[in-house]
């Protein structure tokens, strides 16, 4: 839900203060100690309440400044506010349910009084963030949202980041910020990478880390407050390669089987291999001369690029000889001579997928891309790029750009006449896609008709800005992994930890099975005996630990560790009385401080306008509750400053990646495809601004 007007907050804090004194007048009478810890907590929230509506006043004041245009309502200043309004409304709805409720016979005291308390330490943890951002507004200009010559805020924030406490955003009020229908995902995912991660590391294969993690996965679903401590020491300590090692587990047999299942069927899916050669095309200023384009060689030397060739309807050139010459597996429906062949379309997509540049192939994203296909209509080239830490920039974006010469050389056998030629991709395959384009008119050559980014990744650091604060609180995007992620792709701090052993031998299966049933017993023990405890434990019982966890956790947070006493002095002044809640352990956060972070091939956003002068017009897709919204945002206002055509598309209540995600919730698929397709559409009637190539594409990039 949007704030449509100044009045909107002020009604939500009216609502809040009515729920608070209704509640005092129904629990102040008893003598239970659960009704004690509820006065308590909502006092808490009755304070944080009445200091933030005067925060939220002045950021409802002025953050229009920060829109892209009046028609596109979105940044990192709106977000927070909108995060803010969705916890209050949760905090509301539980509190005059306990007023209605409590003197009931069946009102779950202990449940009630849990869920008040987390979502009062999410409260005070946002209203934090909501200061932090207070004093962005105030330090940077007007309509700016990165503080990008200010190392002293994104010290800060890299400091409250390390610090602060975050595992109450990953227990019982895991993502309720989000779309409902994604809730139940969202803890399917953090529940599955926690019990992931109590294996990551051992000798095992990933199947067998999966399975074990089936039997322990039970106590984080019964005790929120374990999962989201858990998560918190998983995101703040585990390196890049358990990220890379967790997410490529949708490259798995089973899951990549459903996902064809699931999605739309296509007559065209081959993998194809790319032999490093050198290529010679047309330079764009002059038909009649041409540019050589060398093959990636950064870091390992010369070597072959990965993609595949997804297609709907089978085109002329997609079953040739010459095409399949570079497939391991020709089993497409050129075996089958009964399927019509279509003609060449004169539309071919080039798609680089996201990942963080450490992680998933095309075949993670091969869901959508099927649907995209049969939509669109046109060929989809989608390039597996190789991957940091082991391949740093360079090499993504040299293959990525050899993958775009060599589809623009070999369109014919492709589907395609390639009159117009969008690119598109999805965070780090956003960044690719800006990139390859800088990339192409640097070299002079033909740049694509048009690119699609959704929630691209346009600046590689850990620069401060109002959405990037959401990276506290973000399941799927914490600042800890997104640093890890970036310092992976520039090459720095990159050293490797043993990796799991992998194989599809007996031995390993037999190892595996081994190990499952020595754990078994350990495994469903630890799982009945998080169903049990709450049975077992008596009501008085589980109050008077509730309440004493509670407390000793909350003086433990706010009294400084004596590794942040040397460091008092980093922290932000807060407001006289408050300080938020302090994680027990500090993070440790590397910070993206090379010179490489800085290149404008790494954050396109840093890009001096010459080279981003002449690039096709860009259609950007983000969402509102991205921590990367800012990204687009500025990116999309400096294209639009210097006269690109540029258009921005912001969509509420979904998270980063939601592509990745649409066959797992039904709203986010709808979400995601209206906006990806409409975006995708715009660049089928793209007409060349400079001049009109006509039939001349045809006969440059077809066989004579």
């Amino acid at each position: 839900m949007r704030f449509a007007s100044n009045m909107d907050y002020k009604v939500v804090f009216a609502a809040l203060e009515t729920m608070c004194e209704d509640n005092f007048s129904a629990l102040c009478g008893s003598s239970d100690s659960v009704a004690s810890r509820l006065v308590t907590c909502l006092r808490e929230v009755q304070e944080h309440g009445r200091a933030l509506e005067p925060v939220v006043a002045s950021l409802t004041a002025v953050y229009h400044h920060y829109d892209f245009d009046e028609e596109t309502p979105g940044n990192g200043y709106r977000t927070l506010v909108k995060v803010l309004q969705a916890c209050l409304l949760h905090i509301i709805n539980k509190g005059r349910y306990i007023a209605d409720n409590c003197n009931g016979a069946f009102f779950r005291a202990e449940h009630n009084a849990s869920e008040m308390e987390a979502y009062c330490s999410a409260l005070c943890q946002l209203r934090a963030l909501l200061h932090l951002a207070k004093q962005l507004i105030n330090d940077n200009e007007c309509g700016q949202l990165y503080s990008q010559q200010d190392g002293e805020l994104t010290r800060r924030f890299v400091q409250e980041y390390s610090s602060m406490h975050k595992a109450c955003f990953y227990g019982r009020c895991l993502g309720f910020q989000f779309s409902p229908a994604l809730r139940p995902v969202l803890q399917t995912v953090v529940i599955s990478m926690i019990s992931y991660g109590e294996r990551y590391g051992r000798q095992q294969s990933r199947f067998g880390m999966a399975a074990l993690s089936l039997l322990t996965s039970g106590k984080y679903v019964i005790d929120p407050e374990t999962r989201g401590t858990e998560f918190e020491r998983i995101t703040q300590n585990l390196d890049v390669h358990f990220w890379k090692s967790f997410w490529n587990l949708t490259e798995s047999g089973l899951i990549s089987g459903l996902t064809r299942i699931t999605s739309n069927p296509v007559q065209v899916n081959l993998t194809l291999t790319v032999p490093p050669l050198l290529l010679r095309l047309p330079l764009a200023s002059d038909l009649s001369l041409s540019a050589a384009v060398s093959p990636p060689i950064a870091h390992s030397g010369p070597g072959p690029v990965h993609m595949r060739l997804i297609s709907h309807e089978l085109r002329e050139g997609q079953d040739s000889e010459e095409l399949l010459a570079f497939s391991d597996t020709p089993t497409t429906a050129s075996h089958r001579p009964w399927v019509q062949r279509h003609p060449l379309s004169p539309w071919l997509l080039i798609h680089f997928h996201g990942g963080g540049f450490v992680a998933q192939t095309s075949k993670s994203h091969e869901h959508y891309l099927r649907n995209w296909s049969r939509e669109l209509k046109v060929p989809i080239l989608s390039v597996d790029y190789s991957l940091s830490p082991e391949a740093p920039f360079p090499r993504a974006l040299e293959e990525c750009f050899y993958a775009y010469c060599w589809a623009l050389k070999n369109c014919h056998l492709l589907g395609s006449t390639a009159e117009r030629v969008c690119l598109a991709g999805d965070s780090a395959g956003g960044n690719l896609c800006i990139t390859v384009s800088m990339k192409a008119m640097t070299c002079g050559i033909r740049v694509p008709d048009g690119m699609m980014t959704a929630y691209p990744a346009t600046l590689l650091t850990t620069d401060a800005s109002p959405s990037r604060l959401l990276t506290l609180i973000d399941p799927l995007l914490p600042l800890g992994v997104l640093a890890k992620c970036l310092n992976a792709y520039a090459g720095i701090d990159c050293h490797t930890v043993p990796p799991a052993v992998e194989s599809n031998s007996l031995t390993t299966l037999g190892r595996d099975t081994a190990v499952l049933l020595g754990d078994l017993t350990k495994g469903a023990s630890n799982w009945i005996h998080s169903f049990l405890d709450p049975v077992l434990i008596s009501s008085g019982a589980r109050s008077q630990l509730s309440l004493q966890r509670r407390t000793e956790s909350s003086e433990t947070r706010r009294i400084s560790t004596p590794t942040s006493t040397q460091t008092t002095g980093d922290h932000p002044d807060y407001p006289q009385g408050f300080e938020p809640l302090r994680a027990e352990c500090l993070a440790v956060l590397l910070p993206t401080s090379s010179p490489i972070f800085r290149n404008p091939f790494v954050s396109p956003l840093l890009a001096p306008e010459n080279l981003l002068r002449g690039l096709p017009p860009v259609y950007i897709v983000a969402s509102a509750l991205d921590a990367l919204l800012d990204d687009s945002v500025m990116f999309a206002k400096k294209l639009r400053d210097m006269g690109q055509p540029v258009s921005l598309t912001v969509v509420e209540d979904l998270p980063h990646g939601f592509l990745s995600l649409s066959q797992l919730a039904k709203e986010t698929e709808y979400n995601s495809r209206q906006t990806e397709v409409t975006s995708l559409s715009r660049w089928l009637t793209l007409r060349r601004q400079r001049f009109d190539r006509g039939h001349t594409l045809n006969t440059l990039y077809t066989p004579t």
